[in-house]
This record gives C-alpha cells, structure tokens and sequence, in this order.
C-alpha cells in the first residue's frame, strides 16, 4: 500500500467529517492517536473538546445556540485499563461496555450501525489501541450504509499487530464534501506517524479546511510504560 501524505491528504479535502488516525511514532516508543471533528452546521460547529477522566468529551462552546444533542454530544475518548477507546458518537460507550464484559471490539459493535441522519446516513468510525507490556496493537472499524441504502449496514473491522515505527492509518466519515455526504470507501489509509506531538498536531490542524475545522485531539502514550501526553486544538476558545 502506497504511503499518503496526510498533509495532503486533508489539504485537499474539504469536508472529511470526523477523521481518525491510529499508529506508531518513527523511533517505536509511542502509540499515536488523533480525532478531529468537522462541521458544516451552526449546530456542529458549536463545540469543543474537554477533557473527561482519562479521556474527552464534546460539549457546546455556546450552550445557547445548541438545538439538537443527539450525534454531536458524545465522549469521543474512553480508556478501560490499557486500551484506548476513540470513536466518533455515542458508540465509546457501547465498546467501553462491552469490552469491559471480556466482548470483542467487533462483538462490541454489533448492537451498533450507522448514524440516522437520513440522507447522509454518516458512519460509525471506530479504534482501540492495545498497550501492554511493551507491546502495541490497534484495530479500526467502519459501520456505514451499502450505498446510501438505510436498510443495509456493512461493517468492516481492520487489525494491526506489530505495528511498524513510523506507520498509521487515517480513516474517515464522508469521502468528500457533497449532497448526500459519501461514506469513506476502502481501507484505512496508510499515513507516516512521526516522533514529535506538537509537529503531528500542527500539521493535522493546520491543513483541515479553515471554515469546516472545529477540533482536534491528539495523544501519545509511551508503550514501554504506558504513560501519555494530550494535547487538544479547539477553534472556539
């Protein structure tokens, strides 16, 4: 599989929606994850991420101008021991639940499908990183409609193991921006992870589209001992 440049990538698209990239720093010593979220709608773009425990939530920036809750109130990062759970909805729950009652994170999404947001039906992007004992692992799923079509989920589930220095994988929402929103097609693609945090961050942020861009979270977790850093971009501040 061809490396992508990620700053390219997000460049040239406008509307990938909500995005995220699982990996290894390029010296091995880091698990990597990043989340963004994009918004189209007063209402999306009314948010910020906080941080929640272990983890973040979202939460409107102005709670005046907030209308409706349901898909864009959610805990995007959960940790349950040493996997860190980062999804784009409600779903951080469903897999943090099941996964705490020894489930699969594919066992954990069955009871799950896209997002009832008709026409756009907006997939359910979804990963857990597996830190233990010096070694690193991820998986990342997508539960989306077959071609627009509600009555037909597909759900696709991709796992790394020994995952390689220097190496992610970045899956999104949509395909591109449009009306109806197409769902992300293929595999997750294979982006470069490199050493430096605030580098990694900036290059992300600063390449989704200005009007559309609303927040950014980013960690690296030490595989050897299991320690982390965050670090959290909000355009409202």
């Amino acid at each position: 599989m061809e490396m992508l440049s990620l700053a390219k990538e997000l460049k040239s698209n406008s509307y990938p929606g909500r995005g995220i990239i699982l990996g290894r720093s390029k010296d091995g010593t880091k698990a990597v994850a990043a989340y963004f979220i994009m918004g189209r709608s007063e209402n999306s773009r009314n948010r910020v991420f906080v941080e929640e425990g272990e983890g973040i939530r979202t939460q409107a920036y102005d709670p005046s101008k907030l209308t409706d809750p349901s898909l864009i109130i959610y805990a995007p990062v959960r940790v349950l021991g040493n996997k860190t759970i980062v999804t784009n909805g409600d779903q951080t729950d469903t897999i943090y639940e099941g996964m705490d009652r020894q489930m699969t994170f594919e066992q954990s999404l069955r009871s799950r499908e896209f997002e009832p947001d008709a026409p756009n039906y907006t997939p359910r992007i979804s990963g857990v990183m597996h830190v233990e004992n010096g070694k690193y692992s991820y998986a990342l799923s997508i539960l989306k409609s077959n071609n627009g079509n509600p009555q037909a989920c597909d759900r696709f589930t991709f796992a790394y193991e020994n995952c390689v220095a220097g190496e992610g994988r970045f899956i999104h929402t949509y395909k591109c921006d449009g009306n109806p929103l197409l769902s992300f097609e293929g595999e997750p693609k294979l982006v470069e992870i490199p050493d430096d945090m605030e580098a990694f961050t900036e290059l992300i942020w600063e390449n989704l589209n200005e009007d559309n861009k609303v927040s950014l979270f980013v960690r690296y977790i030490d595989i050897e001992t299991g320690k982390y850093e965050t670090k959290i971009v909000n355009k409202n501040q």
